[in-house]
């Protein structure tokens, strides 16, 4: 693989691009090949011990946003005009507790680890559950998996504003009804998977009415 050449002022300009869009231009669709490069860098995005704990919905049926209305506060103008808009699902522990069948899948089927290196691999992942990081509970494992899955969102997002199309993250929803609703709606098996967000893609309708703030580099940084 070729060693990566990218002018770093251009990744700037695109983070300086980037913000939360409130209402996007209805009439301008982001292209099928545009889309699909943002979904795959969420493919293509780290995870803890690289097991993906996540799974993303791409809602465009007009019927299935209107349903997402009433459960999801901080979505309504997004879901009228976003070209794309998408449910970020993460995996519950039945998913991803140490001894499940998933995670041996991602180590046998899609890593194809060596029996040994599955055999070190699940005794290191175990006692991350269970010392480590102390994921004893169904809450805390969801909690652990929605962390990996915002590290796609952050990718999809950055991956959008470098070609200039715009998105906003939506966390304005109320989860037991949202879940409820993917459940009956959506045929989503809300035992396997949670959902951790929301986010449209689409292009801006206006610009941003104010330009972006953020506490100075050394208010967040210590050297040590």
């Amino acid at each position: 693989m070729n060693t990566l050449n990218i002018d770093k002022n251009d990744v700037l300009n695109a983070f300086k691009f980037r913000h939360a869009c409130k209402e996007f231009d209805a009439t301008k669709m982001v292209s099928e090949d545009d889309i699909n490069y943002i979904l795959k860098t969420a493919n293509l995005s780290p995870s803890s011990f690289g097991f993906e704990p996540w799974h993303f919905v791409v809602v465009q049926d007009k019927e299935l946003r209107e349903l997402l209305k009433p459960v999801a506060w901080g979505a309504p103008l997004k879901l009228d005009t976003a070209s794309h808009f998408v449910l970020g699902l993460s995996m519950r522990a039945p998913m991803v507790k140490h001894d499940a069948d998933y995670i041996m899948h991602m180590m046998k089927d899609v890593k194809q680890f060596p029996e040994d290196v599955i055999e070190m691999y699940s005794k290191f992942y175990r006692e991350f559950q269970e010392k480590d990081f102390d994921l004893d509970t169904d809450k805390k494992l969801f909690d652990w998996s929605s962390k990996q899955t915002y590290i796609a969102l952050g990718n999809m997002m950055t991956s959008a504003a470098l070609v200039g199309i715009d998105s906003c993250p939506i966390e304005g929803f109320h989860q037991e009804k949202s879940e409820a609703l993917l459940k009956e709606k959506f045929n989503i098996d809300t035992d396997k998977y949670g959902l951790s967000f929301m986010v449209a893609f689409g292009y801006r309708k206006t610009e941003p009415p104010h330009a972006k703030s953020r506490r100075d580099l050394d208010d967040i940084i210590t050297w040590k």
